[in-house]
């Protein structure tokens, strides 16, 4: 990694790692890295959830037979990861948006 990357922001014991495929684990690994390196990516990989809240989007890895979801905000020092999950709908349950604005609001008072 290099100095001037931003670290990827994990909710520990909140967030679990899915059971991607090994071609889905280097694809989601890709285009975090990319992230980390300050690149904007856009559709097809990833696309605005300001449903969520500021600078927050919904990065798309698709599997075999399985598409997966990863949500996460850019911020100034960190790429933070608020829910990664399997998509089955066209339309992001309020149950991941309601789970991810709780999640981003604890992570920032703790950071006050």
């Amino acid at each position: 990694m290099n100095a001037n990357d931003k670290p990827l922001v994990w909710f520990h014991g909140e967030v679990k790692t899915p059971p991607f495929s090994h071609a889905a684990r280097l694809e989601a690994g890709f285009l975090l890295r990319k992230l980390q390196q300050g690149d904007t990516l856009s559709m097809p990989h990833s696309r605005p959830m300001p449903l969520v809240g500021p600078q927050c989007h919904e990065l798309r890895v698709n599997d075999t037979g399985k598409t997966w979801r990863i949500i996460y905000r850019i911020d100034a020092d960190a790429i933070v990861i608020c829910a990664v999950f399997e998509k089955k709908t066209q339309k992001t349950s309020k149950n991941i948006i309601d789970m991810c604005q709780q999640r981003l609001k604890q992570y920032d008072r703790d950071g006050e």
